[in-house]
C-alpha cells in the first residue's frame, strides 16, 4: 500500500513526459517556459507532486528546508493518532469486559481501581484525541499542498532589495489648527 502512491506518481510523470497526458492546447508545452530569461514554474506540477508525496512540491520549488518541517508535523500528528488509538482500544476492551454482564470475564488488573464511568471517560478521551490527531495530520497534508502551489506561483516574483516598509511618526494639523499625533507607513519600491 505504501508503494502505490510513489508508483502512480512515477507513472504519471512518465506519461506526462511522453505526451500521453492530454494538454489544454494542441501545442506541447514544457513544464517550465523560458521567457526573457525568466524561468516560469508550473504550479500544477508542484501541486501534483505534493499530492503524491508530501514535500516533493517543495523540492521542485527548491525550498528544501521546508521538507523536514512537513514530515515532522505530519509524523508527529500520526504518532499521536496511533498512540491514542492503542490506548483507546485498551480502555474500550476493559470497559467492554466490565459491562458485558458475564461474571466469568476477567478484567486486566491495571483496571481494577477504575470505575465503569472512569473507564468510559478515558475511552472517550483517547478517541477524541485520536480523531483530533488525524484531523491535524490531514490539515498539515493540505497545507503542504497549498504551500507548494503558492511557492510555485511566486517562484518568479521579483525579489528587490530596495523594497521596504517603514513606520514613521507623523504630525498633522487638524481643521481647528490643533496638532494630531500619528504614524505613517512609508513604502519604498
Amino acid at each position: 500500500m505504501k508503494l502505490i502512491i510513489p508508483i502512480l506518481f512515477f507513472l504519471f510523470l512518465l506519461a506526462d513526459r511522453s505526451g500521453l497526458v492530454a494538454q489544454n492546447n494542441s501545442v506541447d508545452q514544457p513544464d517550465t517556459l523560458q521567457i526573457d530569461s525568466i524561468k516560469l514554474h508550473s504550479p500544477t506540477k508542484a501541486t501534483l507532486m505534493s499530492v503524491a508525496l508530501p514535500g516533493l512540491g517543495q523540492v521542485y520549488n527548491k525550498k528544501y528546508w521546508k521538507v523536514p518541517i512537513i514530515y515532522a508535523a505530519i509524523g508527529t500528528s500520526l504518532y499521536f493518532a496511533f498512540s491514542n488509538q492503542k490506548n483507546y482500544k485498551k480502555y474500550r476492551t476493559a470497559y467492554g469486559n466490565r459491562v458485558d454482564g458475564n461474571s466469568s470475564t476477567v478484567v486486566a488488573e491495571e483496571f481494577n481501581n477504575y470505575s465503569d464511568q472512569s473507564l468510559k471517560s478515558s475511552m472517550d478521551f483517547y478517541q477524541r484525541n485520536r480523531d483530533l490527531s488525524y484531523i491535524l495530520a490531514g490539515l498539515f497534508y493540505v497545507l503542504n499542498i497549498v504551500d507548494a502551489s503558492v511557492d510555485a506561483h511566486l517562484f518568479t516574483f521579483p525579489k528587490n532589495d530596495k523594497l521596504s516598509f517603514n513606520l514613521q511618526p507623523d504630525l498633522q494639523l487638524t481643521q481647528n489648527n490643533e496638532i494630531s499625533n500619528g504614524l505613517k507607513l512609508v513604502v519604498k519600491l
